[in-house]
């Protein structure tokens, strides 16, 4: 409830339910009897022979990943009762942060009884996972039905709007529960990015131009790129939170930008994680100052998410290995200096068994010449957004790799290495989703608050408002899962469930937001002049990179099922 010395206006009395952290901290032990009758209701359906059977997984699909989204909601539920609690503990807990956490179990705790959206398209009701009205019905405490009678109620969405149009120039709306010195890395890059990145950040967009090499230098300077990497080996040794948050805020500008860090977080994590003392002194250092930039070389045509069948090839020739092969959806590829390149080093494997990981260097390109490179060559793939760094297409033809550049050392150990990366990538990923929805929201309310119609403003509008209020209780929601899985991370604990998690949600929540930011906007918002057009292009690929939605929940349902 508001913290001490705030007064409640009388127009919220209605809005506000009392007693609310009672309620809610009430409501968690239910979700979570809820959740283990529905793993226990799946597990049936899946597991023979006390094992769990792939056939009876791929039959029983729609059943697992609908348990995956129900684990995620009761997650999310438990990690905003937590923010909740802190909060108040400190006397932080003010209006704002209690209509957030109100409407979001109103509405989570309805969408577990009646059905999660899991695409546009897809309503996953209880009965899709097996779960008899008994079961649904011991969900409904008393505690969950007056927060789903009472929570998300268009009086509590009407008051939280107001709050935010009173305070548009807040960094979030509602308090992170970070602490001061996390705050002040926010503020510093939400500075930079208002300064150097969004006004610029659209034009780039529509003449589908490289970030500037100028910006790339500031953000190394600025430590980005070797925020996480060990001071030792010339990074900064921050935690995996303080990531999140500069790809927050980075992304928040433009998705481009955030992204940039991504590279490098990926092919530290490579190298911290597999490779020698010698590569990690010879390439950890240079990626930390942005003097060497990395791209990712995993994917293949027709492969998508099954690395295992990958059939680009390496074939050892005295000191150094032979490259053939074709790779796709490659990231930033043609301005890079080293490639993390993942092919097959065994050529009577057929699984991931046989695939290593190397770090493969090249001389960086130009538009007119992308790969200057003897046995390398490709194109640029046309892209709707996420454009900043642009995508290519990428043929190699004995191209050649210096044999001390595989990394660790010892080949067939490529799968491993690249599935140690999965967790911080997927934490990146749901942290740049999150700045891209806060991104929406911010364009959403600004014009909602200044456009007119019918004589009135349209945040006026009980519809408007809806949507706005809407997003910022899910990008909170989202925001402080992907903050549990990073406090995991940085904790040395796996944390491959809860990573997918937040990527999950917060891919679903960026994309809601972009369309109804767009929707806010009515006709102006299909216009390329306008921004949010960007947003709803660059937020669409966060459901599919990292890890399909789809290949998530089979990700998660696997862990839980297990």
């Amino acid at each position: 409830m508001p913290h001490d010395g705030q007064t409640m206006p009388r127009d919220a009395a209605d809005a506000l339910l009392p007693d609310l952290l009672t309620l809610t901290g009430a409501a968690i032990p239910a979700v979570h009897a809820y959740l283990d009758a529905a793993v226990q209701t799946v597990r049936g359906k899946v597991v023979e022979g006390g094992r769990l059977s792939v056939a009876r997984l791929d039959a029983h699909q729609t059943a697992a990943h609908g348990l995956a989204w129900t684990a995620t909601c009761a997650e999310a539920l438990r990690q905003m009762q937590g923010w909740a609690e802190q909060l108040s503990a400190a006397g932080a807990f003010g209006e704002m942060e209690a209509l957030i956490q109100q409407i979001a179990f109103g509405e989570y705790l309805a969408q577990l009884a009646g059905g999660i959206p899991m695409s546009q398209g897809e309503i996953m009701r209880p009965q899709d996972m097996g779960l008899a009205p008994e079961q649904v019905a011991a969900l409904i405490t008393p505690e969950v039905q007056i927060l789903t009678q009472r929570g998300n109620t268009d009086e509590a969405r009407r008051r939280l709007v107001t709050l935010m149009q009173q305070d548009r120039a807040r960094a979030t709306f509602g308090a992170t529960g970070l602490d001061d010195e996390l705050d002040m890395i926010r503020e510093q890059f939400r500075r930079y990015c208002d300064d150097r990145i969004v006004p610029h950040a659209h034009d780039w967009h529509l003449k589908d131009e490289l970030i500037p090499l100028d910006v790339i230098d500031e953000l190394a300077e600025m430590g980005v790129f070797g925020l996480t990497i060990p001071e030792n080996l010339g990074g900064l040794g921050m935690s995996k939170l303080s990531m999140v948050v500069v790809s927050e805020e980075l992304s928040r500008g433009y998705i481009g930008v955030g992204s940039l860090g991504t590279r490098t977080e990926i092919a530290a994590e490579l190298i911290l994680g597999g490779g020698t003392d010698a590569q990690k002194e010879r390439w950890l250092p240079g990626l930390a100052s942005g003097e060497i930039l990395p791209t990712a070389v995993f994917t293949e045509p027709n492969t998508g998410s099954d690395l295992g069948a990958l059939r680009t090839r390496a074939v050892r020739e005295g000191e150094s290995y032979r490259v053939t092969g074709n790779k796709t959806w490659i990231t930033h590829a043609a301005r890079t200096h080293v490639m993390t390149l993942l092919a097959r080093t065994d050529p009577q494997s057929t699984d991931y068994r046989g695939l290593s990981m190397f770090l493969a260097e090249k001389t960086p390109g130009t538009d007119a010449e992308p790969f200057p490179v003897p046995g390398m060559s490709g194109g640029e793939i046309e892209v709707l957004g996420y454009r900043g760094m642009k995508e290519y297409e990428i043929g190699f033809d004995g191209f050649e790799v210096a044999a001390e550049n595989l990394l660790g050392g010892v080949e067939g150990q490529g799968f491993k290495q690249l599935m140690q990366t999965f967790e911080s990538a997927r934490i990146q990923t749901a942290a740049r989703a999150v700045g891209v929805a806060q991104n929406a929201l911010e364009l959403g309310l600004g014009y909602a608050t200044e456009r007119r119609q019918f004589g009135r403003a349209l945040v006026e509008f009980p519809r408007v408002a809806s949507k706005l209020a809407m997003m910022a209780v899910e990008i909170m929601v989202a925001r402080q899962l992907t903050y549990f899985s990073a406090r995991e991370k940085d904790a040395d604990r796996r944390c491959d469930l809860e990573a997918g998690m937040a990527k999950l949600l917060a891919a679903r929540v960026a994309w809601a937001a972009a369309d109804n930011s767009l929707q806010i906007h009515g006709g102006n918002g299909f216009a390329l002049e306008y921004p949010i057009s960007r947003v709803l292009c660059d937020s669409r690929i966060l459901n599919i990179f990292e890890g399909a939605a789809e290949i998530q929940a089979q990700v998660i349902a696997r862990r839980l099922l297990g």
